[in-house]
């Protein structure tokens, strides 16, 4: 094998959690997401919940429809992400190279540590028992000979599996009389298009790869390679400085039809940006605005700033300036962000740097909208932002002012 690939994935991984910190929820439907009341969507949830059709991404309602005696909650991503670097730990003990695609999943370059598959099958067995043993959860593991077969291999016997894919000739009879939906990258509408021209298995999509190359093009030719087990990817660990953008959006559980509210709320998000930003030492070269309307109608705008950014006055004050522009009416999701990421390198002067001092301006700025804030909804906004950087503080601070105006 030219390079050795393994996948690992999480069972459940948040419901995992929260039933293993909670022995009480263990064998109950478990949804993790919004609540029942609220809008929405399933984060995830337990195999419990699954036997009733709930899966991720489904909305809360439709989830509370068909398992009304689930028991809801609203996740912890404070708790999960500790719990994540946990995992990290254990699992870079293990690859040259790690690149991680959520919380709860991960592809390693095991490559030089196995040597050959029986290694890899070591170096799988440990990841599992370590997880289990230090983390006290469960994780699927596949080993392969590339990304796209590792991924498939890990799947295969969830939860709490193991399986192997050594080689392209293997993953081409596993895959063949399946679906085209379980080809990675095929999502519900591709398929759909296939099924049209009579294209319904992996192992049709090389033998029809003319059709297929010509309904999708780029695509196409990659599903094509796929589907023959080609894949040489190599495993890219992330680098935050590859980031394209760094944003944070919040939805209303009611629609939001008081200017003074987005105004309100796109400043927090504005601080949420620029926290983050500061931990990853990357500065925008834009700011963007997002806006979806009551009837579902999506948004955005953007605009380039004079000079590269993380300051959240700046990005407030770009993104309120693109929300004046906008169609003035019932918003049900705001977000704002910066895009064009780089490391801040130097500071060109400005004219009005030589006239007087922008920093002091702008922390005086800041400090007059906290002002503001506190005056209008009788709260400490700017003792309590780090209890506001986090999700689900966020979400009800918004609510609050949603409310409260």
């Amino acid at each position: 094998m030219d390079q050795i690939i393994i996948h690992v994935d999480m069972d459940a991984f948040y419901a995992a959690v929260e039933t293993r910190d909670d022995p009480s929820l263990q064998g109950k439907a478990l949804i993790i997401g919004s609540l029942p009341t609220e809008r929405g969507v399933v984060a995830t949830c337990s195999y419990e919940a699954r036997e009733y059709g709930i899966r991720s991404g489904m909305s809360i309602k439709d989830a509370y429809r068909q398992c009304p005696n689930g028991i809801f909650m609203h996740p912890n991503f404070d708790k999960y992400r500790a719990v994540s670097q946990q995992l990290h730990e254990i699992w870079n003990t293990y690859a040259t190279a790690s690149e991680y695609i959520a919380l709860d999943e991960a592809y390693l370059d095991v490559t030089e540590q196995a040597g050959d598959l029986e290694g890899a099958r070591r170096i799988a067995r440990l990841i599992k028992e370590r997880t289990r043993n230090e983390v006290h959860l469960s994780c699927s593991v596949g080993v392969a000979y590339s990304k796209t077969a590792a991924k498939t291999a890990s799947e295969e016997k969830k939860p709490d599996g193991y399986f192997e894919i050594p080689t392209a000739e293997d993953f081409v009879a596993l895959m063949r009389d399946r679906d085209v939906r379980e080809l990675y990258t095929v999502g519900p509408k591709t398929a759909e298009k296939l099924h049209f021209y009579g294209i319904r298995t992996v192992e049709q999509i090389t033998q029809r790869r003319e059709d297929v190359i010509r309904l999708f093009g780029k695509q196409g030719q990659w599903m094509v390679r796929l589907a023959a087990g080609q894949d040489d990817r190599k495993v890219e660990p992330y680098r935050p400085e590859d980031a394209k953008s760094i944003s944070r959006e919040i939805t209303f559980q009611e629609d939001v039809v008081v200017p003074a509210v987005l105004d309100d709320v796109l400043f927090l998000l504005a601080l949420c940006v620029e926290n983050r930003a500061r931990r990853v030492g990357l500065v925008g070269e834009g700011v963007v605005l997002k806006i979806t309307y009551a009837d579902m109608k999506k948004i955005s705008r953007s605009r380039l700033l004079e000079q590269p950014s993380d300051d959240a006055v700046i990005i407030y004050e770009e993104a309120r300036k693109l929300l004046r522009q906008v169609e003035d009416r019932a918003v049900r999701l705001i977000g704002v962000g910066i895009y064009n990421l780089t490391e801040e390198k130097f500071r060109q002067m400005s004219f009005e740097d030589l006239l007087g001092d922008p920093e002091a301006e702008r922390q005086e700025k800041r400090k007059a909208r906290f002002r503001a804030l506190e005056e209008r909804y009788h709260l400490d906004f700017e003792g309590h932002l780090t209890e506001i950087f986090r999700g689900e503080t966020l979400h009800r601070t918004a609510e609050y002012m949603r409310k409260h105006i």
